[in-house]
């Protein structure tokens, strides 16, 4: 197995026209820790960004002792260019709510929540409509398994697990310390396991067609399916699932305009591909797993979209840790000062620098991550940086 063509597919938005909760029904008469074996043996990693073994973390959660446990899908979608996570909700939320039941099936927990990005709060009645249904299957097949919707308040690093639930005790979405995981004292200090809202969708699709037909799908090293939401310059703008594998050249091809210069993968948190590096696989090779793909063409100014960026971040920030509050208020700062011609061509090599300070001294994901597009774009664009 070893595809690297892009390969249209249609495995989560595939119709299945069995009974409502069907695939849950069936897989609640496997073992617990068959259930987890074959989320293990799919290769499914969290669909979220952080690329960590999906099955691992069901293990780990199955195996923290307590009558009390918490599954938590993350729909806060606050990455831009990413929306892929509401046309789930809309289109197929019976997958997702599925795959959180399976998850608290095989880990023994007992309450799930809908963490919403509060944009998202006008899909809240056609969820509710399909909670109640499940409610009602959840109860014949003799599950015991609550889930509710709770609204976010639209702060990008609520997407971050543990921010996530500082927010749900009615906290400041600020990260925590780590450790404890979430699996170990995570919403009111019981263990939590917390999942993208593709991942759960994933999961059930599993379920359903087994682990063997799902890692035929994609190469020896990335398994299955992917959503990409796609923007930018591309005649194909919107949500696409696509077979793993793939380069970013075969995927500018059948999405680009015909003059793509730069790719932005897994949005802004990601990293930004050169034109010259468009032979590299699309996920992997350090690329993230979160599926935003912004498509740039020659037209476009990377120092723009680099100073987008960075207002972003610094917007976001939520002011917690020093590097990352002040880092992005000086990277942002540091690119103006050089394209005034107040600092030299140089201090782009100071702020690269400080970009990496940040990525090993801040507390959680935002400020980690201003590295990726920040050194992607000033080392490949440099020029544009400064004319």
């Amino acid at each position: 197995m070893a595809n690297n063509k892009l390969r249209k597919v249609d495995i989560i938005f595939t119709p299945y026209s069995a009974a409502p909760y069907e695939i849950l029904r069936l897989t609640m008469q496997k073992e617990k820790n068959a259930v987890i074996d074959e989320i293990i043996e799919s290769g499914l990693r969290g669909r979220g960004g952080a690329g960590f073994p999906t099955g691992y973390k069901w293990r780990f959660m199955a195996n923290q002792p307590g009558d009390e446990k918490y599954v938590i899908c993350n729909a806060d979608e606050g990455e831009p260019g990413t929306f892929k996570d509401r046309k789930l909700l809309v289109e197929v939320p019976r997958k997702v709510i599925s795959g959180m039941a399976i998850a608290a099936y095989a880990t023994n927990s007992n309450k799930g929540f809908i963490y919403l990005r509060g944009e998202y709060n006008y899909l809240i009645p056609a969820l509710e409509k399909e909670l109640l249904i499940f409610h009602e299957y959840a109860e014949k097949f003799g599950l015991d398994f609550q889930i509710e919707i709770f609204s976010g308040a639209g702060a990008y690093v609520c997407g971050e697990e543990t921010a996530l639930i500082e927010s749900m005790e009615g906290k400041r979405g600020e990260p925590r310390n780590k450790p404890p995981f979430p699996i170990q004292e995570g919403f009111m200090g019981k263990p939590t396991l917390v999942n993208n809202v593709e991942t759960f969708a994933s999961a059930t699709m599993i379920c359903r067609v087994g682990a063997e037909t799902y890692k035929s799908y994609g190469t020896d090293d990335q398994h299955g399916s992917k959503l990409f939401s796609i923007s930018g310059d591309s005649p194909k703008e919107g949500v696409h699932e696509l077979e793993l594998g793939m380069k970013i050249s075969d995927f500018v091809e059948e999405f680009g305009d015909g003059d793509t210069k730069a790719v932005q993968i897994g949005g802004v948190a990601g990293f930004c591909i050169p034109r010259k590096n468009f032979e590299t696989a699309i996920i992997g090779e350090g690329n993230t797993t979160g599926g935003a793909t912004m498509i740039f063409n020659s037209t476009r100014s990377m120092y723009n979209v680099l100073h987008n960026y960075l207002e972003f971040f610094a917007e976001e920030s939520c002011g917690q840790c020093t590097p990352c509050r002040i880092g992005t208020q000086q990277l942002l700062k540091g690119i103006e000062a050089v394209k005034k011609g107040e600092k030299p061509e140089s201090y782009l090599n100071d702020l690269i620098k400080l970009s990496r300070t940040m990525k090993i001294t801040s507390k959680c994901g935002l400020g980690q991550s201003v590295t990726n597009s920040f050194v992607s774009i000033v080392e490949n664009f440099r020029e544009e940086m400064i004319y």
